[in-house]
Protein backbone atom coordinates (compact mmCIF):
# COMPACT_ATOMS: atom_id res chain seq x y z
CA UNK A 1 0.00 0.00 0.00
CA UNK A 2 2.87 2.39 0.80
CA UNK A 3 4.52 1.50 -2.51
CA UNK A 4 1.27 2.15 -4.40
CA UNK A 5 0.83 5.48 -2.63
CA UNK A 6 4.36 6.54 -3.65
CA UNK A 7 3.66 5.39 -7.20
CA UNK A 8 0.48 7.49 -7.36
CA UNK A 9 2.32 10.58 -6.12
CA UNK A 10 5.11 9.95 -8.62
CA UNK A 11 2.56 9.98 -11.46
CA UNK A 12 1.46 13.42 -10.33
CA UNK A 13 -0.70 14.62 -7.46
CA UNK A 14 -2.39 17.38 -9.45
CA UNK A 15 -4.90 14.98 -11.02
CA UNK A 16 -6.83 14.09 -7.86
CA UNK A 17 -8.23 15.80 -4.76
CA UNK A 18 -9.52 12.91 -2.62
CA UNK A 19 -7.91 9.58 -1.79
CA UNK A 20 -10.19 6.67 -0.89
CA UNK A 21 -8.09 4.26 1.16
CA UNK A 22 -9.48 0.83 1.90
CA UNK A 23 -8.62 -1.35 4.90
CA UNK A 24 -4.90 -0.56 5.29
CA UNK A 25 -4.14 2.89 6.74
CA UNK A 26 -0.33 2.75 6.70
CA UNK A 27 -0.16 4.56 3.36
CA UNK A 28 -2.09 7.65 4.55
CA UNK A 29 1.03 9.57 5.72
CA UNK A 30 2.49 9.21 2.23
CA UNK A 31 -0.39 11.18 0.74
CA UNK A 32 0.22 13.88 3.32
CA UNK A 33 3.52 14.49 1.50
CA UNK A 34 1.71 15.61 -1.64
CA UNK A 35 2.47 19.12 -2.87
CA UNK A 36 -1.24 19.89 -2.90
CA UNK A 37 -3.24 19.08 0.23
CA UNK A 38 -5.23 15.87 -0.26
CA UNK A 39 -8.34 14.82 1.59
CA UNK A 40 -8.22 11.22 2.82
CA UNK A 41 -11.26 8.97 3.21
CA UNK A 42 -10.44 5.73 5.03
CA UNK A 43 -12.78 2.71 4.96
CA UNK A 44 -12.10 0.60 8.08
CA UNK A 45 -13.71 -2.83 7.78
CA UNK A 46 -12.46 -3.87 11.23
CA UNK A 47 -9.40 -3.03 13.37
CA UNK A 48 -6.61 -5.25 12.09
CA UNK A 49 -5.06 -5.54 15.55
CA UNK A 50 -8.11 -7.54 16.67
CA UNK A 51 -7.70 -10.07 13.86
CA UNK A 52 -4.30 -11.40 14.89
CA UNK A 53 -3.50 -13.58 17.90
CA UNK A 54 -0.64 -12.60 20.19
CA UNK A 55 0.13 -15.96 21.77
CA UNK A 56 3.87 -15.43 22.25
CA UNK A 57 6.22 -12.69 23.43
CA UNK A 58 7.86 -12.45 20.00
CA UNK A 59 4.47 -12.05 18.31
CA UNK A 60 3.49 -9.29 20.75
CA UNK A 61 6.84 -7.59 20.18
CA UNK A 62 6.45 -7.87 16.41
CA UNK A 63 2.88 -6.55 16.44
CA UNK A 64 3.43 -3.60 18.83
CA UNK A 65 4.79 -1.12 16.24
CA UNK A 66 2.32 -2.36 13.59
CA UNK A 67 -0.62 -1.83 15.96
CA UNK A 68 0.63 1.66 16.84
CA UNK A 69 1.02 2.57 13.17
CA UNK A 70 -2.50 1.34 12.42
CA UNK A 71 -4.08 3.50 15.12
CA UNK A 72 -1.96 6.59 14.47
CA UNK A 73 -2.35 6.58 10.69
CA UNK A 74 -6.08 5.84 10.88
CA UNK A 75 -6.44 9.02 12.92
CA UNK A 76 -4.80 11.00 10.09
CA UNK A 77 -7.78 10.39 7.79
CA UNK A 78 -10.15 13.30 7.20
CA UNK A 79 -13.15 10.96 7.03
CA UNK A 80 -13.41 7.50 8.56
CA UNK A 81 -16.04 5.02 7.44
CA UNK A 82 -16.85 1.58 8.89
CA UNK A 83 -18.96 -1.29 7.58
CA UNK A 84 -21.56 -1.44 10.38
CA UNK A 85 -22.72 0.17 13.62
CA UNK A 86 -21.22 -2.84 15.39
CA UNK A 87 -17.79 -2.10 13.89
CA UNK A 88 -18.20 1.59 14.81
CA UNK A 89 -18.60 0.61 18.47
CA UNK A 90 -15.59 -1.73 18.31
CA UNK A 91 -13.57 1.02 16.60
CA UNK A 92 -14.14 3.49 19.43
CA UNK A 93 -13.45 0.84 22.06
CA UNK A 94 -10.25 -0.37 20.40
CA UNK A 95 -8.61 2.85 19.27
CA UNK A 96 -8.47 4.71 22.58
CA UNK A 97 -6.72 7.76 21.13
CA UNK A 98 -9.50 8.09 18.53
CA UNK A 99 -12.42 7.86 20.96
CA UNK A 100 -13.33 11.44 20.04
CA UNK A 101 -13.88 10.41 16.40
CA UNK A 102 -17.29 9.15 15.34
CA UNK A 103 -16.90 7.05 12.17
CA UNK A 104 -19.79 7.01 9.73
CA UNK A 105 -21.32 3.75 8.49
CA UNK A 106 -21.12 2.73 4.84
CA UNK A 107 -22.62 -0.72 4.39
CA UNK A 108 -20.86 -3.02 1.90
CA UNK A 109 -22.74 -3.56 -1.34
CA UNK A 110 -23.69 -6.74 -3.12
CA UNK A 111 -22.77 -7.38 -6.74
CA UNK A 112 -26.24 -8.49 -7.78
CA UNK A 113 -25.25 -8.90 -11.44
CA UNK A 114 -23.54 -12.23 -10.72
CA UNK A 115 -26.67 -13.47 -8.96
CA UNK A 116 -29.06 -12.29 -11.66
CA UNK A 117 -27.08 -13.77 -14.54
CA UNK A 118 -26.38 -17.16 -12.98
CA UNK A 119 -28.39 -20.20 -14.05
CA UNK A 120 -29.10 -22.44 -11.01
CA UNK A 121 -27.74 -25.97 -11.29
CA UNK A 122 -29.43 -29.17 -10.18
CA UNK A 123 -28.45 -30.36 -6.72
CA UNK A 124 -29.15 -34.07 -7.19
CA UNK A 125 -25.62 -35.00 -6.12
CA UNK A 126 -25.87 -32.95 -2.91
CA UNK A 127 -29.45 -33.46 -1.74
CA UNK A 128 -30.93 -36.96 -1.28
CA UNK A 129 -34.21 -37.68 -3.01
CA UNK A 130 -37.40 -36.81 -1.13
CA UNK A 131 -35.96 -33.90 0.86
CA UNK A 132 -38.42 -31.00 0.77
CA UNK A 133 -36.96 -28.69 3.43
CA UNK A 134 -33.38 -27.77 2.59
CA UNK A 135 -31.48 -25.69 5.16
CA UNK A 136 -28.14 -24.17 4.35
CA UNK A 137 -25.14 -23.07 6.43
CA UNK A 138 -22.45 -21.07 4.61
CA UNK A 139 -19.22 -20.24 6.41
CA UNK A 140 -15.55 -21.12 6.58
CA UNK A 141 -14.63 -24.28 8.47
CA UNK A 142 -13.39 -22.35 11.49
CA UNK A 143 -14.32 -22.89 15.12
CA UNK A 144 -15.12 -19.23 15.71
CA UNK A 145 -17.96 -19.54 13.19
CA UNK A 146 -19.81 -21.80 15.69
CA UNK A 147 -20.92 -24.28 13.05
CA UNK A 148 -21.67 -26.83 15.77
CA UNK A 149 -24.73 -24.69 16.59
CA UNK A 150 -26.32 -25.70 13.28
CA UNK A 151 -25.87 -29.41 14.03
CA UNK A 152 -27.14 -29.03 17.61
CA UNK A 153 -30.19 -27.12 16.34
CA UNK A 154 -30.86 -29.93 13.87
CA UNK A 155 -30.87 -32.44 16.74
CA UNK A 156 -33.39 -30.30 18.65
CA UNK A 157 -35.48 -29.93 15.49
CA UNK A 158 -35.64 -33.71 15.09
CA UNK A 159 -37.22 -33.94 18.54
CA UNK A 160 -39.90 -31.43 17.57
CA UNK A 161 -40.99 -33.02 14.29
CA UNK A 162 -42.96 -36.08 13.30
CA UNK A 163 -40.89 -38.84 11.66
CA UNK A 164 -42.57 -38.02 8.33
CA UNK A 165 -41.55 -34.36 8.46
CA UNK A 166 -38.06 -35.18 9.74
CA UNK A 167 -37.44 -37.47 6.77
CA UNK A 168 -37.95 -34.48 4.47
CA UNK A 169 -35.39 -32.25 6.25
CA UNK A 170 -31.80 -31.86 5.06
CA UNK A 171 -28.94 -29.55 6.05
CA UNK A 172 -26.03 -28.61 3.81
CA UNK A 173 -22.92 -27.36 5.57
CA UNK A 174 -21.10 -25.44 2.84
CA UNK A 175 -17.79 -23.98 3.91
CA UNK A 176 -14.59 -22.40 2.71
CA UNK A 177 -11.87 -25.00 3.04
CA UNK A 178 -8.12 -25.02 2.42
CA UNK A 179 -6.27 -28.25 3.14
CA UNK A 180 -3.15 -26.18 3.90
CA UNK A 181 -4.94 -24.57 6.86
CA UNK A 182 -4.80 -26.96 9.81
CA UNK A 183 -7.91 -25.56 11.50
CA UNK A 184 -9.99 -26.12 8.34
CA UNK A 185 -8.94 -29.76 8.20
CA UNK A 186 -9.40 -30.40 11.93
CA UNK A 187 -12.75 -28.65 12.24
CA UNK A 188 -14.17 -30.39 9.18
CA UNK A 189 -13.33 -33.74 10.78
CA UNK A 190 -14.78 -32.57 14.12
CA UNK A 191 -18.07 -31.67 12.48
CA UNK A 192 -18.23 -34.97 10.57
CA UNK A 193 -17.62 -36.87 13.80
CA UNK A 194 -20.26 -34.82 15.60
CA UNK A 195 -22.82 -35.57 12.88
CA UNK A 196 -22.09 -39.30 13.29
CA UNK A 197 -22.46 -39.10 17.06
CA UNK A 198 -25.84 -37.38 16.70
CA UNK A 199 -26.93 -39.90 14.05
CA UNK A 200 -27.31 -37.15 11.44
CA UNK A 201 -25.39 -38.88 8.65
CA UNK A 202 -28.45 -39.14 6.41
CA UNK A 203 -29.59 -35.59 7.15
CA UNK A 204 -26.41 -33.58 6.57
CA UNK A 205 -24.17 -33.00 3.56
CA UNK A 206 -20.75 -31.43 4.07
CA UNK A 207 -19.60 -29.37 1.10
CA UNK A 208 -16.07 -27.96 0.96
CA UNK A 209 -14.75 -25.14 -1.24
CA UNK A 210 -17.90 -24.81 -3.28
CA UNK A 211 -18.08 -22.76 -6.47
CA UNK A 212 -20.03 -19.52 -6.92
CA UNK A 213 -22.46 -21.40 -9.17
CA UNK A 214 -23.06 -23.98 -6.46
CA UNK A 215 -23.61 -21.25 -3.87
CA UNK A 216 -26.20 -19.50 -6.01
CA UNK A 217 -27.92 -22.81 -6.77
CA UNK A 218 -28.05 -23.65 -3.06
CA UNK A 219 -29.45 -20.23 -2.15
CA UNK A 220 -32.00 -20.56 -4.94
CA UNK A 221 -33.21 -23.95 -3.68
CA UNK A 222 -32.97 -23.77 0.11
CA UNK A 223 -35.78 -23.05 2.56
CA UNK A 224 -33.64 -20.76 4.73
CA UNK A 225 -30.04 -20.01 5.64
CA UNK A 226 -28.73 -20.82 9.12
CA UNK A 227 -26.09 -18.25 10.06
CA UNK A 228 -24.30 -19.19 13.28
CA UNK A 229 -21.36 -16.80 13.97
CA UNK A 230 -21.60 -14.33 16.85
CA UNK A 231 -20.34 -10.75 16.65
CA UNK A 232 -19.71 -10.77 12.91
CA UNK A 233 -18.30 -7.43 11.70
CA UNK A 234 -20.97 -7.31 9.00
CA UNK A 235 -21.53 -10.68 7.32
CA UNK A 236 -22.24 -10.72 3.59
CA UNK A 237 -23.92 -14.16 3.58
CA UNK A 238 -27.25 -12.92 5.06
CA UNK A 239 -27.35 -10.16 2.43
CA UNK A 240 -26.67 -12.66 -0.37
CA UNK A 241 -29.38 -14.94 0.99
CA UNK A 242 -31.96 -12.15 1.27
CA UNK A 243 -31.27 -11.01 -2.28
CA UNK A 244 -31.95 -14.58 -3.42
CA UNK A 245 -35.28 -14.35 -1.55
CA UNK A 246 -34.07 -16.75 1.09
CA UNK A 247 -34.88 -15.98 4.76
CA UNK A 248 -32.10 -16.12 7.36
CA UNK A 249 -31.98 -17.47 10.91
CA UNK A 250 -29.01 -15.76 12.57
CA UNK A 251 -27.44 -14.96 15.92
CA UNK A 252 -28.72 -11.68 17.33
CA UNK A 253 -25.37 -9.89 17.52
CA UNK A 254 -22.98 -8.04 15.24
CA UNK A 255 -23.79 -7.23 11.63
CA UNK A 256 -26.95 -9.37 11.29
CA UNK A 257 -28.69 -7.01 13.74
CA UNK A 258 -28.39 -4.38 11.01
CA UNK A 259 -28.95 -6.47 7.88
CA UNK A 260 -31.81 -8.71 9.04
CA UNK A 261 -35.18 -7.40 10.20
CA UNK A 262 -36.48 -9.80 12.85
CA UNK A 263 -39.71 -11.59 11.84
CA UNK A 264 -39.68 -9.73 8.50
CA UNK A 265 -36.66 -11.01 6.53
CA UNK A 266 -35.72 -13.78 8.97
CA UNK A 267 -35.28 -14.50 12.66
CA UNK A 268 -32.64 -13.27 15.11
CA UNK A 269 -31.99 -15.69 17.98
CA UNK A 270 -29.68 -16.24 20.89
CA UNK A 271 -26.85 -18.66 19.99
CA UNK A 272 -28.92 -21.45 21.50
CA UNK A 273 -29.88 -24.71 19.71
CA UNK A 274 -33.44 -24.65 21.07
CA UNK A 275 -34.13 -21.11 19.85
CA UNK A 276 -32.61 -21.86 16.47
CA UNK A 277 -34.67 -25.06 16.12
CA UNK A 278 -37.88 -23.18 16.99
CA UNK A 279 -37.18 -20.59 14.30
CA UNK A 280 -36.29 -23.25 11.71
CA UNK A 281 -39.45 -25.20 12.54
CA UNK A 282 -41.62 -22.24 11.54
CA UNK A 283 -40.58 -22.69 7.91
CA UNK A 284 -41.71 -26.32 7.99
CA UNK A 285 -45.15 -25.68 9.45
CA UNK A 286 -45.67 -22.34 7.68
CA UNK A 287 -44.30 -22.75 4.12
CA UNK A 288 -45.67 -19.33 3.10
CA UNK A 289 -43.05 -17.69 5.35
CA UNK A 290 -40.36 -18.56 2.81
CA UNK A 291 -42.16 -16.52 0.15
CA UNK A 292 -43.18 -13.50 2.23
CA UNK A 293 -39.85 -13.18 4.03
CA UNK A 294 -37.98 -13.82 0.79
CA UNK A 295 -39.70 -10.93 -0.97
CA UNK A 296 -39.12 -8.63 2.00
CA UNK A 297 -35.45 -9.64 2.07
CA UNK A 298 -34.84 -8.81 -1.57
CA UNK A 299 -36.56 -5.45 -1.17
CA UNK A 300 -34.34 -4.65 1.82
CA UNK A 301 -31.15 -5.52 -0.05
CA UNK A 302 -32.14 -3.33 -2.98
CA UNK A 303 -32.87 -0.45 -0.63
CA UNK A 304 -29.84 -0.62 1.71
CA UNK A 305 -27.15 -2.90 0.25
CA UNK A 306 -27.28 -2.43 -3.51
CA UNK A 307 -24.41 -1.01 -5.58
CA UNK A 308 -26.58 2.03 -6.22
CA UNK A 309 -27.08 2.68 -2.50
CA UNK A 310 -23.35 2.21 -1.85
CA UNK A 311 -22.37 4.49 -4.74
CA UNK A 312 -24.70 7.29 -3.68
CA UNK A 313 -23.53 7.22 -0.07
CA UNK A 314 -19.84 7.12 -1.01
CA UNK A 315 -20.38 10.00 -3.44
CA UNK A 316 -21.94 12.08 -0.65
CA UNK A 317 -18.99 11.44 1.68
CA UNK A 318 -16.44 12.30 -1.03
CA UNK A 319 -18.15 15.52 -2.10
CA UNK A 320 -18.50 16.58 1.54
CA UNK A 321 -14.70 16.43 1.85
CA UNK A 322 -14.36 18.91 -1.03
CA UNK A 323 -16.60 21.58 0.48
Amino acid sequence: MIFLALYVLFLGDEVFDVVVCDQVSACIPVFKLARRRKKILFYCHFPDLLLTKRDSFLKRLYRAPIDWVEEYTTGMADCILVNSQFTAAIFKKTFKSLSHRDPDVLYPSLNVTSFDSAVPEKLDDLVPEGKKFLFLSINRYERKKNLTLALEALVKLRGRLTPQDWDRVHLIMAGGYDERVLENVEHYQELKKMAQQFDLDQSVTFLRSFSDKQKISLLHSCTCVIYTPSNEHFGIVPVEAMYMQCPVVAVNSGGPLESIVHSVTGFLCEPDPVQFSEAIEKFIHEPALKVTMGRAGRARVKEKFSSEAFTEQLYQYVTKLLV
